[in-house]
């Protein structure tokens, strides 16, 4: 599948019909999920047959992409049963199969709920850790809850088996660097792009505005092998 197809697969993905401002609630657009996907699938080789996870899946889009892409296993984690309620939509209109779990991703391990009903009393971190290849991520900026973007970023570094794929303000590029670092993965700017949010909330003066946002690729470095 092409770069163009792809997208225009894409802009059929319904989004939030009424967002929550608490949550940071801004849809991923086509043009940049369309070019998260491909960069990871095309570049990187994580999503073909890799169990891809989504967190704060929101409406579902970024899930949706890896699994055109042929990815073999896709889970969605969002604290709104909203947003998974319009991504269980999604997936059936483009008639994908996808898990989901409702949970706090900003809050410490805590029991969760499959969006079933099930629950599991290990959490979704205990319930998911080493099944997932490919992280996948449009966090919170942390405008509403400073630091919220970095929780959500961790969690997804200590889930992952490989790598992680996420958007971050350009402005907060020297920090993310540096906590990296200080993580032990790898840290890799994809692309600097501009994230185009069109006025979703009445507090909203102009009708759109671009922010400067980095494409981020962090790769977890293989443990070395003990000796006998």
């Amino acid at each position: 599948m092409k770069l163009k197809e792809l997208e225009g697969y894409l802009q059929d993905v319904a989004v939030f019909t009424d967002p929550k401002i608490k949550l940071e609630q801004y849809p991923t657009t086509p043009h940049l999920a369309a070019r998260m996907l491909y960069t990871a699938h095309t570049t990187y080789d994580d999503i073909e047959n890799k169990a891809v996870g989504d967190m704060g899946c929101g409406c579902g889009i970024l899930s949706i992409a890896a699994a055109m892409l042929g990815s073999s296993y896709n889970v969605g984690f969002d604290i709104d049963p909203d947003a998974i309620a319009i991504a269980q939509e999604n997936c059936e209109e483009f008639e994908i199969e996808m898990d989901f779990i409702l949970t706090d991703l900003s809050a410490a391990p805590a029991p969760s709920t499959m969006a079933n009903g099930e629950e599991n009393a290990r959490g979704p971190y205990e319930m998911m850790k080493g099944k997932l290849d490919t992280i996948l991520m449009n966090p919170p900026f942390g405008t509403k809850l400073k630091g919220i973007d970095m929780v959500f970023l961790k969690k997804g570094i200590d889930l992952a088996n490989h790598a992680v794929y996420s958007l971050h303000k350009t402005s907060t590029r020297d920090h993310i660097l540096k906590k990296a670092k200080e993580w032990g993965v790898e840290c890799e700017v994809v692309a600097e792009l501009r994230y185009n949010l069109d006025k979703s909330y009445k507090f909203h003066k102009k009708q759109s505005m671009d922010i400067a946002v980095d494409f981020l690729r962090f790769e977890k470095k293989p443990r070395p092998e003990k000796s006998d």
